[in-house]
C-alpha cells in the first residue's frame, strides 16, 4: 500500500536496526483517514466465511475497525492485556512476549465472544516475530474458532514471524513489508 510506505518514509522514525516507530499517525495519534484506507486495503479478505475481527489492545484496535466497517461493519473482539474486575464468565488465555516493550503480558478474551461457529480474521499494526499472532491464534484455538487470516499493516520480514505463519498455513497480507532498517533507512520488499 503505497499511502502507508509513504507515510512511514515521512513520518516513522527508525530506532536502531529493529524499530520503526509510527506513533504520530498509526499507534499513538491516529490519522483517521489513513486508517480507513488500511480498513479498506484489508477488505480483501472478503472473500473468506469471517464473521468476526480478532486484534489485541491496544494499537491494533483501530485498524480492526476500521477493516471491519469495510467488511460489513462485523463485530470486533480484541484481547485485554489485563483483567478488569467485571469480566466475571470465564475467558481464554495465553501469554505473549511484547518485544517492543520488553515485557510479558497474559492476554484475554471473554468466552462469551469468540466460540466455536467463529471464523476470525486477525489484525493488528504490526508483524514482528509473531508474538502477537501467535498468542491470538491459541487464544482462538482455545474457543474451537476457525483462523481465516491474518492482517498487518506494517510487516517487518527481517525478523520472521510472517515467515512462520505462512509455513504453518495461515494467509498472511501485510500492506508494507519492511525487508531490512540499516543506517536509519528503511527498505521495503515490493
Amino acid at each position: 500500500m503505497q499511502m502507508l510506505k509513504d507515510r512511514i518514509v515521512k513520518d516513522g522514525q527508525v530506532i536502531g536496526t529493529e524499530i520503526v516507530k509510527v506513533d504520530c499517525f498509526l499507534n499513538h495519534q491516529i490519522d483517521v483517514d489513513l486508517v480507513s484506507e488500511i480498513g479498506k486495503e484489508f477488505a480483501r479478505f472478503a472473500d473468506l466465511p469471517i464473521n468476526k475481527i480478532l486484534t489485541i489492545e491496544s494499537s491494533g484496535i483501530a485498524l480492526a475497525c476500521a477493516t471491519a466497517m469495510h467488511m460489513g461493519n462485523l463485530p470486533v473482539v480484541f484481547a485485554k492485556k489485563a483483567a478488569p474486575n467485571t469480566m466475571t464468565d470465564g475467558y481464554y488465555y495465553t501469554e505473549v512476549t511484547s518485544f517492543t516493550k520488553k515485557a510479558v503480558y497474559t492476554v484475554i478474551v471473554s468466552k462469551k465472544y469468540l466460540s466455536e461457529q467463529d471464523n476470525i480474521l486477525i489484525i493488528d499494526d504490526f508483524l514482528a516475530y509473531g508474538e502477537a499472532a501467535f498468542g491470538l491464534i491459541d487464544l482462538t484455538k482455545q474457543a474451537g474458532a476457525a483462523v481465516c487470516g491474518f492482517g498487518a499493516a506494517v510487516e517487518k520480514a527481517f525478523q520472521g514471524g510472517g515467515d512462520k505463519l505462512r509455513k504453518e498455513g495461515y494467509r498472511v497480507e501485510s500492506l508494507s513489508v519492511i525487508a531490512s532498517i540499516e543506517d536509519d533507512h528503511i527498505t521495503f520488499r515490493e
